[in-house]
């Protein structure tokens, strides 16, 4: 699975943005889905997930009901709507994909690039 990240960039503190994720190769529907955040000097981190099937979404308790993510099989396509957004939500978000039910960085089986989110006050 190729995985693209876009839709970051800058926003104040309050805003929303809203990132996609475009997978290729590899059947997506297959796939767990994933965002993760790094912010500068810290550790790469779980942020949120939505299962292959039925749809069912996990949050990091620092963005649950801000963040919402969502996916489309039909397009390839994975969302996360940020609302209510935060200087501390600034970092490189990352979208991946695992065939594992898990919020561990090294469970992941792909990674996209990177999109980068600043978050100003």
């Amino acid at each position: 699975v190729q995985l693209q990240a876009f839709g970051g960039g800058l926003v104040q503190a309050g805003g929303s943005l809203r990132l996609s994720c475009a997978a290729s190769g590899r059947t997506f529907s297959n796939y767990h889905m994933y965002w993760f955040r790094q912010a500068p000097g810290k550790e790469r981190e779980f942020v949120a997930a939505i299962r292959w099937f039925g749809g069912t979404t996990y949050y990091a308790d620092s963005v649950k009901g801000r963040f919402s993510i969502s996916r489309d099989n039909a397009k390839n396509t994975m969302y996360l709507q940020m609302n209510s957004l935060k200087p501390e939500d600034t970092a490189v978000y990352y979208c991946a994909a695992s065939k594992t039910l898990s919020f561990e960085v090294p469970v992941m089986e792909y990674w996209g690039q990177g999109t980068l989110v600043t978050v100003s006050s």
